[in-house]
């Protein structure tokens, strides 16, 4: 990717971490209650770019808003947040170039892009929707309207998922945004509703509609840059979409796919939705919930 002309995002925090906890084994929660191997498998599966695994199973709610850490340093010129890394400082460029790409589209559909905040935090830390922990991946929460992300997960999507290079990174960050998109067009708040009066099986089922459409808004940014997509770099976000399918992941933990119980969708279904956006760089052909 072409970064070096892309101004950095000055919507973000650094987190200290600490302040968070671990996920309770054996705890009940949601409908019907969920056991040790009910929190593994979601653990793996929420190591994928996905909504935190409490908000998947009715736990996180915007009535249980919680306090960051005190040590949070914002950015923006709201105080001194000290020296990035590297890989914070390409991420604030990702960023930065997925809030002009959106405020293009909105302002061409009459409305104004309200941007997100990328909370940095190591290891663990508090978010709207709960504990954030670095094992459960990045994710999005529509308490806070925040992407939290430990940066060292991008290590593990290139040595455990084989899914290296800096547009895979771009992927990641680029589908967090695109849960953005979904809370700011209420589309999460409706499924929310939704998920609430039905199975699980059925709510999975449209949990996926859910993460399939935020791939797919993140083809719709990365086909409505200029001069950032290098060769090579549409294969790269690819092959990250194949490696964090359902399949892939169940198949790596357990030996065998269950379809019943993905909830961000097969290997296949990741990459031909990243693809439609890629290929149309219109939201409007990102409809997971009717398209076909």
């Amino acid at each position: 990717m072409r970064l070096d002309d892309e101004a950095e995002s000055t919507n973000y925090e650094v987190r200290s971490g600490g302040g968070g906890f671990g996920l309770p084994i054996g705890l009940a929660f949601g409908r019907g209650g969920i056991g040790c191997g009910g929190i593994v498998v979601l653990g793996i599966l929420a190591l994928v770019m996905g909504i935190n695994p409490l908000s998947l199973i009715g736990v996180a709610t915007e009535g249980q808003m919680q306090q960051g850490p005190a040590d949070t340093r914002p950015g923006g010129g709201s105080g001194e947040a000290g020296e990035k890394s590297p890989v914070q400082s390409t991420s604030l460029k990702i960023l930065g170039s997925t809030e002009r790409v959106w405020g293009k589209i909105f302002e061409a559909s009459g409305s104004r892009y309200e941007p997100t905040i990328l909370a940095f935090y190591p290891g663990n830390t508090q978010s709207g929707c709960g504990a954030a922990q670095s094992a459960a991946g990045p994710f999005y929460c529509p308490a806070d309207k925040r992407i939290y992300l430990d940066t060292s997960f991008f290590d593990e999507l290139s040595t455990r998922f084989g899914a290296p290079g800096d547009f895979a990174q771009a992927y990641v960050i680029a589908h967090e945004v695109g849960h953005h998109i979904q809370d700011l067009e209420g589309r999460l708040a409706q499924v929310r509703q939704q998920q609430a009066r039905l199975s699980e099986g059925q709510s999975n089922a449209l949990q996926v509609k859910v993460e399939l459409q935020a791939d797919c808004y993140a083809g719709v940014w990365a086909a409505n840059t200029k001069g950032v997509i290098e060769p090579g770099d549409i294969e790269e976000g690819l092959r990250a979409a194949a490696a964090v399918g359902d399949d892939t992941l169940q198949k790596a933990s357990q030996g065998v796919v269950v379809p019943e119980g993905f909830t961000h969708g097969s290997a296949a279904d990741r990459q031909k939705w990243l693809k439609k956006g890629l290929d149309s760089g219109d939201p409007r052909m990102c409809d997971t919930f009717g398209g076909a």
